[in-house]
Order: structure tokens, then sequence, then C-alpha cells
């Protein structure tokens, strides 16, 4: 085994092999002491975002084949880090201005508005360009803000923490300095363009800051505003009639649901349309405050709550003796529409669902939920001082949290494998057999019977792990791949059982079985009889023929019976001739002619079967066979990531010349239905250029007709009008999940979008790459 050791600028890669999966940490960092000549105490190794530390393995971190590890020198990092520190420190908050001399109270004489009735009047929270209802509670000369000599808007919050109010939800935002002890939030700031309403307020009203209550919010606390962000109470209710185009005025507007009753914005009206006496409708652009935040052709749902914008100075005072001149705004709930008698688990307690003692309850900080101390499990005596608080449903238990510098904590899975509840000390090895796969087959399901789509006869692995990474044999070990109850797949004759007898086109092989493997065993002696269960009966079951587990059974007829496909190890060079030389080479399909009991060499009960090759593509051993090998270029494949650990293979690593392989030959059923495939026209005519290499026009295709979204061969496949092919199923999950775009290009399909099947290159795919629609 092997991996990438990278530095962690990613100027230097290195491969270190001779590895295992049970390679401590620490023989790995000497190692990298002897390539980087980075001592083991200043090497800090990340992979997958862990740091590695001593005392674990590779298996520990479930580093794969050529995963890569990241190396970063401690003592460089150091150097850097303490080399680009700025010299003069940040001033401390000592050295700030006090935040109470930013404004003072004055005569509160002064402004527009009279304090001493706490004048009603609307106030704009800028972060959202809604207007809500509040009181004047004191009026202070404004500090000169550093941009054009404007006021600057102080916020002050409970907590250094501003509020800051969205469609029926209250957020906390972070980083805002306090003004004063008030415990005082901030739902505003300055903003750079006042709103339309605001354009006529006169300049003198600069240097003034207004304090503002919230009648619907009071504990947002009192709230410092400039001038533009405030007006006095809207009182008048426009007629239809009294309406005209380019008018603006206030009306109520849900930015989310259009359909429901939302906050009071500003807007300009942009059409009106009588269409009788009781049906009207009016049309307007809502303005956010800013020159560019327009939302344009909304549609007002309330005609007869429509108001007159009044102007500073000009608007007769009000104060809360007068009334409460209150408009209808969305309820702060959806799902108790803010009933003060009504239980709600979403806006209020979500244990009890009680909306009593409001000041004892906590909000989640990860889920938004709400608690009273005295509904948690176990409950709460005081509120908490921690900035943050979670419930104890989205709280991490801090016990599995590891830290830097922590081991691994194992987890369930590891925690139940027999190696852990070992006290061996014995390697699992450095062969390839131990390092898992690095990727997998899903052309066709892994009960497939029959070739695998793109591997011809005579396709070479040097490893085993190649041979189940191409499909051809999923076990890494294992000399049978089936199901007790299905049938044999396919089986590697390695030579294991000396009086085996191998004719080439057919042969003789030995079930599994009758061997003490216990422990960590690979091989050993046969030390009892084999039964025809598990793998031997998955085999027995691919002959045309009853199963009999006594004496055994023949086929009627040897060819009906399930196809197993054969792979020949160069192990099996000491018994037989049709071997490889070298690694694993797919021999074609075989079927089962006989299976039978009898005694071996060793001694015990053996199951013998005997198997007979049934392909149409010739035997690679075969002159025939030679040839089309050599026109389709076939070598011994080493994957591109293992690198050359002995000399003389470099030859076999050598991709083979285009020029060397024989073509694909397309049949004229499949020629026609790619001329018949229009909508994607553009993509076979890039496929149709790997004619000539062979096998590779089979991986294009693939590649090509993949899906985006399971990353997997289109089955059903939907061409969309922007000619994208998405698995229907994969686009009928996306559809259910309300989102009505191509996963490819996000163009608007629409959500009435009827989905046709591309029944032209379903039948394709199934004729390029048969079995692949089994299981999907």
């Amino acid at each position: 085994m092997w991996i990438q050791v990278r530095t962690i600028d990613g100027k230097e890669t290195r491969t270190i092999e001779d590895l295992s999966r049970l390679t401590k940490i620490e023989s790995l960092r000497l190692k990298i002491q002897e390539i980087f000549n980075v001592n083991p105490e200043q090497q800090r190794l990340f992979y997958r975002g862990k740091q590695m530390e001593d005392g674990q393995t590779l298996f520990d971190y479930n580093v794969g084949l050529n995963d890569i590890i990241h190396n970063n020198n401690s003592s460089s990092s150091n150097n850097s880090s303490s080399n680009n520190r700025p010299k003069s420190c940040s001033p401390s908050v000592d050295n700030q201005p006090s935040t109470s001399t930013r404004s003072f109270l004055i005569d509160p004489g002064i402004g527009l508005y009279k304090v001493r009735i706490n004048e009603l009047v609307d106030c704009r929270d800028v972060s959202i360009g809604a207007w809500f209802e509040g009181s004047l509670e004191n009026v202070t000369h404004a500090a000169k803000g550093p941009n054009n000599n404007k006021p600057s808007t102080v916020s002050t919050a409970r907590g250094s923490k501003p509020n800051k109010r969205t469609n029926g939800k209250l957020e906390i935002e972070h980083g805002t300095p306090t003004l004063d002890n008030k415990s005082s939030s901030a739902l505003n700031s300055d903003c750079s363009e006042p709103s339309t309403s605001q354009k006529d307020c006169p300049h003198s009203e600069e240097d003034v800051s207004y304090h503002i209550k919230y009648d619907d919010y009071p504990e947002n606390g009192v709230v410092e505003m400039s001038p533009e962000d405030v007006r006095p109470r809207a009182r008048t209710v426009f007629r239809f009639e009294q309406l005209q185009v380019g008018q603006v005025v206030m009306v109520n507007y849900n930015i989310e649901t259009p359909e429901e009753r939302g906050f009071w914005y500003d807007a300009e009206i942009t059409s009106l349309k009588e269409v009788s006496r009781t049906n009207k409708e009016v049309r307007v652009k809502i303005l956010l405050g800013g020159p560019g935040d327009i939302i344009g052709d909304c549609k007002v749902l309330f005609l007869d709550e429509i108001y007159q914008i009044e102007k500073a100075g000009e608007a007769q005072s009000l104060s809360p003796a007068d009334g409460k001149f209150k408009r209808k705004s969305g309820p702060e709930c959806k799902h108790c529409k803010a009933d003060p008698d009504t239980e709600c688990r979403f806006c209020s307690c979500c244990v009890c669902g009680g909306k009593q003692d409001a000041h004892m309850q906590l909000l989640c900080d990860e889920c938004n939920m709400a608690f009273h101390i005295y509904c948690l499990n176990p409950p709460l005596a005081t509120i908490p001082d921690d900035e943050d608080w979670y419930c104890p449903t989205c709280k991490n238990d801090t016990s599995e949290v590891v830290k830097a510098g922590e081991k691994l904590k194992a987890s369930k899975k590891k925690a139940k494998m027999p190696s852990a509840n070992t006290e061996s000390q014995r390697d699992w090895g450095k062969g390839m057999a131990c390092v898992g796969r690095t990727k997998e087959c899903t052309i066709v399901p892994s009960n497939h019977y029959g070739p695998i789509p793109g591997v011809p006869v005579g396709t070479t692995w040097k490893f085993r792990v190649q041979v189940s990474e191409a499909g051809v044999h999923r076990p890494h070990v294992g000399g049978i791949h089936g199901r007790s109850n299905d049938g044999s797949y396919s089986l590697v004759l390695a030579g294991g059982f000396e009086d085996e007898v191998d004719r080439g086109d057919e042969f003789t092989y030995t079930g599994s079985g009758g061997r003490d493997l216990s422990g960590n065993k690979r091989i050993g002696e046969h030390s009892f009889d084999q039964t025809l269960t598990h793998m031997n009966r998955a085999l027995a079951l691919n002959c045309d023929a009853p199963l009999n587990d006594k004496d055994g059974a023949e086929s009627r007829n040897w060819r009906a019976g399930k196809p197993v496909r054969v792979v020949r190890s160069s192990k099996g060079r000491r018994i037989s001739k049709y071997a490889p030389e070298e690694g694993n080479r797919y021999d074609g399909i075989y079927k089962v002619v006989k299976y039978w009991p009898e005694i071996g060499k060793c001694g015990f009960l053996v199951w013998r079967y005997l198997l007979r090759r049934d392909d149409m593509e010739p035997a690679p051993w075969t002159p025939e066979g030679v040839e089309r090998s050599k026109k389709l270029g076939l070598k011994v494949q080493v994957s591109a990531a293992i690198p050359l650990m002995c000399e003389g293979t470099a030859e076999q690593v050598k991709v083979p010349g285009t020029k060397e392989a024989e073509a694909f030959q397309l049949s004229e059923q499949q020629q026609s239905l790619i001329r018949e495939d229009e909508p994607n026209r553009k993509l076979w005519d890039e496929a149709l250029c790997y004619l000539g290499e062979g096998p590779n026009f089979l991986k294009k295709v693939e590649q090509i007709f993949m899906c985006v979204c399971c990353q997997e061969l289109a089955f059903q496949p939907i061409t969309t009008v922007c000619l994208h092919n998405v698995c229907k199923t994969c686009l009928q999950r996306s559809f259910r999940a309300e989102v009505y775009t191509c996963p490819a290009c996000r163009h608007d399909l629409g959500k009435d979008y009827v989905m046709i099947l591309n029944k032209t290159l379903q039948q394709l795919l199934d004729q390029f790459f048969p079995g692949y629609s089994k299981g999907r």
C-alpha cells in the first residue's frame, strides 16, 4: 500500500510506499522524515480535516490507497505567522472614545416631533424596508458620522447584540457596540438614500436623532433612529377613486408569500384597473428605501387599507390619548395567528406550548425554538449566563468531540470489528488485497449474470482488487462470487488444488470450505469435509439440473445453465499452461456441466465442478484470441495511481496507441437509432469520434450520458428542452423537492413540465450496456 504526502502549501508531493493499513502514525512520521527531512516533533499531519495523532493507525483514520495526507511543518508555520503579525496592535477598547459622548441629551423641544406627549410616529426598519408603529421617547443631537458629516446611527442592545426583525421572526446580529446602560436594541442603521416620502424633510433635521419605542416590539427597548427613518403616524385611508398612477402610498405586502398579509411598505402605483364595481386591481412597485431597492409588479390585496404618507412638519401631532391608530400586520406566527390564548409550540415553548412566563424562555441558537427553563429535562433554576445556548436536541456531546491533540474515539461499527477486540499485534500485511477498492462498478448490479459491458475477453489486471473494481469478480479474496439462493456470477481459477484439471475450454473446479481459516489465516490444510452450502450451493445452482446435495447432478442441456464469468490468475501457472504469466485475466463465459462429491488427495470429501466454455469471443490463448487482443491493444492494466515498484514494468504501463486498437463496430440498428435520436445528435457526434479506440467508445458513451444527479448512466432518460439527459426518477425527486429547474444548467422547466421518456436513447444504452437497467 502507498499514500501521497503533500506539504501544506501544495508545492511538494511525495509517494510513501511499503505501508499497511495498520501502520502506526509514529512509523509514518519516520518515513516522512526520510523524504522531507522534517523531525517527527515538527510534523503536523492532516487527513480529511483531522489532525493525525500518535498511537493511531491509518485504518483508524480510514486512509485509503493513494490518498493524500497534508504535512504542516509546525516550526515554519509559527515563524511565518509571527512574521506576518503586524507590529502595532489594534487599539484596545479603553482607547476608543466613550460611547456615552456620541450623543447627549438637550432640550427636548428640538425637532419636528413632540416628546412630551409621546407622539405617535411610523419608523422604518432599514434591514427590510418596512414601516412599523412606534412612539417618540426622546430627542438628542446626533454625533457626526464619518460620511458627509451626517449623523451616525448608534445601535444599542442587550449584551451588545442588536436585534434585527424579519417577516415574522426575530434574529440576532453580533458585533455592534453598546451605547448606554438602557438595554435598548437597534433595528435600523443609517440609510444612504432617504425614502421617497422623506425627500421634503428639512435639512435642519440632519443633526437630530430620535429615540423610538416600537409598539409591537417592546422587548427591543428604545431605539435611536435618524430623521429620514421617522415620520408622522399614517392615519388617512385612500379610496380607490382617489388613487392615481405614479402616486406614492403605503400598502400592506408580504414579500415572501404575496397571498398573505405582511408588513407595510412605501409603494408607487403603476396601474389601476376596475373590472367591475366589486372587482378592482391595484399594482405597485415596492420601495425599500434605496434607489435600486425596488420590487416591481406587486398586486395589492387589501385595497381598503391604502394609507396616505404623512409629511414631517405638516401633519397634526398624534398622541396615545387620540387613539391607537393601529394598522393590521401579518401575524407573528402562521400557526396560531398570534392568538394569546392559543397554545403554540412554534412561537412559544415547544414543549408545553404555553405563552406564559416569556421572561423564563430560552431560545435555541441552532433550531430557533423556545423552551421554558422548567420544561427542560433536567429543568434549569435560572436563565444561564452563557452567550450561546442550545437545546438538548441540538447540543453536541462534548465527550464525543475530538479536539486537536486527542486520540480518535472508535465508532460503533469499528468497535464491533473482530480486530478491535483482539490482543494480537499481527499486521494485516502490505498487499493489495488489504487496501480496499478505490472505485466500484456501477454499470451493472452486483448480481449480474454474463459479461460486463466494456470488458472484452483477454482483459488482464495486475491485482485482484482491480478485478473487483471492474465488476468482473467482486470479492477481493474469495474464489466464488454468488448467493446460495440465486447462483454464482463469477469465479477465479487460481490453482489452489493440485488435483484440478485445466484443459482451457474445459476445467474441473473444486469448491470452497474444508479448511480451518480461524484467526487471520488466508490458507490452510484440509481438516474436514466440504458441504454443498453457501458458495458451493450457489455454483451448483448454475447447472441446468435439479439441486442434489448428496450425489450431485449433471445438466440436461449444459448450454441452458446460468453463465459464470471466469478469471484465471497467474498463480495457476504451476498446474495450468492456460493461466496468464502475470496478473488476472478475464477468459469469458463458462457453464456448469455437472458437479459431484469425491474424496480428494487431501483425504477429505470435496465437491468438484466441470465447467465448459460457452463464449462467442475467442479464448485469449488461441491464435484468434491473441490477434484480437493485439487489435484491441489489451495489456496488463495497472492503475494510474500505482507507482512503478519494480523495474521492467514500464512497457506494460504504457497506454497503447489508438492505431493498434480495433475499431468498435456498430450494428445497422444501432446506427439507425443514433440517427433517430435527434435531440442528442451533438452528443453522439462527440461519442462517435471514439469508435476507432475500441472499448474506449463505451467508456465515452458512459461519460457523456451520465446523469448529473446520481452520477451513473442515465436510466429511463429524460432529454430536457435544454438538451440535457437526466434519469426520470432523479428529475421526479427534484420536482418533489419543488426544484423545477434543469439539474445540469438550472434552466427553468416549469412546475407543469411533462417528462417524456427518450425511448430511443434508452434502447441504445440497453444495447451498449446490457443488464445495466437491472436493479435500477
